[in-house]
């Protein structure tokens, strides 16, 4: 630790990513990416954008792509922000609506960014344990002092919860913001986006990178009343007005239009979800009900450890998360069927030599 660091770099424990490692034939189930690629339109774009404009900046309110996704959801463009990613997205988020005298509240097990959000901004918090079944216990964010934030479907447990239990939350928080984070939501049943013109407290925020096959290009946005994506602009403008690149407005643009090719990718993965969670349960795993592009699995007899190392020696990235009640749950990302049969071939060899 050196002494030129700042208080706010003391207190920070940085958010650690699923692993990134550059070595050939890698079948890589940790991090929650898309199996398949964007849309083609997307890259046609791209392309086009690199000919004609890359010598001037971009818009820094990106209104165009504004106003496509505020027509997808039946909304105007005053009610989305864009941000890098859904990290920035949620980043400017705790700055806009979350202050440093009043505690938020957030789930125990949960996206592990909005602890360190919290830390770096100097917000106090309190984390919601978990009902047994990993399902959140709604009434324990009822009248929250500062506000509530938590994904839907949460991970990495990969469960949904109802838009009814959404409205109970928000109509128990009328003075405080609810953030709804809903990285999953096009896997799952339903979205929030719903509720947007009922409650002017409700915030949800998405992102391009899992059903749209986008990761690459780092677009996130948030959906909300005007009043709630001023306070964002506002924030953005305080750091940096051109957050988001030409070629990464024209392939986000490109990915929202093109509905076809987002409904036959997310079919096959909710498909492929469908049948390995079968067949893994086939193989003695318990694997939670999921609604994203994962699932969340434990084997009473295998230790999740075990199976994550023995996996990644055989070049399988799975995501390991050493906490307190899910220290023996893998989560496991939807891949394509070949890679899904890649990975059980490689799971039963594995647990026929620890048997």
């Amino acid at each position: 630790m050196s002494k030129f660091w700042s208080e706010t770099v003391k207190r920070t424990e940085p958010y650690v990513p699923g692993e990134q490692l550059d070595i050939p034939n890698l079948l890589k189930l940790n991090t929650n990416e898309n199996p398949y690629p964007p849309s083609p339109n997307v890259v046609d774009a791209i392309k086009t954008e690199l000919e004609r404009k890359l010598h001037l900046y971009p818009s820094p309110s990106a209104d165009q792509l504004r106003e496509s996704i505020g027509a997808y959801y039946n909304l105007e463009a005053s009610n989305v922000f864009i941000g890098n990613g859904s990290d920035e997205v949620l980043a400017f988020s705790f700055m806009a609506f979350f202050e440093s005298g009043q505690k938020i509240r957030f789930p125990a097990v949960t996206y592990s960014f909005y602890p360190v959000y919290a830390k770096l901004f100097n917000v106090p918090y309190e984390e919601i344990p978990l009902n047994r079944d990993f399902s959140i216990p709604s009434e324990a964010f009822f009248q929250s002092e500062g506000g509530v934030i938590f994904p839907n479907p949460n991970a990495p447990t990969s469960l949904y919860m109802e838009l009814e239990t959404i409205k109970d939350i928000l109509d128990n928080n009328p003075d405080q913001v609810v953030i709804v984070d809903e990285a999953y939501i096009d896997f799952a049943p339903g979205s929030a986006v719903s509720l947007i013109n009922t409650y002017d407290n409700l915030l949800v925020v998405q992102t391009m990178s899992k059903s749209r096959s986008l990761a690459g290009l780092r677009v996130g946005f948030a959906l909300g009343n005007p009043n709630l994506i001023q306070a964002l602009t506002r924030i953005k403008d305080s750091f940096n007005s051109y957050t988001i690149d030409r070629l990464a407005i024209a392939g986000a643009e490109s990915a929202i239009r093109d509905i076809e090719h987002f409904k036959d990718t997310t079919h096959k993965i909710i498909k492929t979800r469908e049948w390995i969670t079968t067949e893994m349960k086939k193989r003695g795993f318990y694997v939670l009900p999921s609604s994203t592009n994962f699932i969340f699995i434990s084997h009473y007899n295998y230790r999740a450890e075990i199976l994550y190392t023995e996996l990644k020696n055989q070049n399988i990235l799975v995501r390991h998360f050493n906490k307190a009640g899910i220290e023996n749950y893998l989560r496991i990302t939807i891949g394509t069927d070949e890679s899904m049969h890649s990975l059980l071939q490689t799971l039963d060899s594995i647990m026929l030599k620890n048997k």
